[in-house]
């Protein structure tokens, strides 16, 4: 079976820039998507998402549709599937899953969008998309 890379997310964004073939997918929530932001060109399909918080039980057929429609000259597990949360634990675990589904190149953004809290509990301090000033918006 394929192995998960971590990546930073400067690593992240420079091979999203450079390799044909690849996708941001943003797993957090709607409202996390929505409303704290999320990296421009990065397409949205939740993990888990409210109301209830269960884990999104078609989240690899759905990452395969999107494959499918945005990369039609090759097969859609082939692509490179770039993984973001908040913090980068979600992330590693919907990585996983993909990678038991059958996708060849799975990665995660180990920081994800807004990093740990720093001791006043604070996110977007010590690491993450933001913090490195890479490109994001938020409605």
């Amino acid at each position: 079976m394929p192995e998960l890379h971590d990546l930073s997310p400067t690593a992240a964004y420079d091979l999203l820039q450079t390799t044909p073939h690849s996708i941001l997918v943003d797993i957090r929530s709607a409202m996390e998507y929505l409303f704290v932001g999320h990296p421009v060109g990065s397409v949205h399909i939740a993990w888990i998402d409210e109301p209830d918080w269960d884990i999104n039980p078609h989240f690899a057929s759905e990452v395969e549709q999107l494959l499918t429609s945005r990369f039609q000259e090759l097969p859609p597990k082939a692509a490179q599937v770039v993984l973001i949360c908040r913090s980068g634990k979600r992330s590693r675990e919907a990585a996983s899953a993909l990678l038991e589904a059958g996708f060849q190149h799975v990665m995660h953004i180990d920081e994800g969008f807004e990093g740990e809290r720093d001791d006043q509990h604070h996110r977007g301090t010590l690491g993450g998309w933001r913090f490195y000033g890479l490109p994001w918006e938020q409605c």
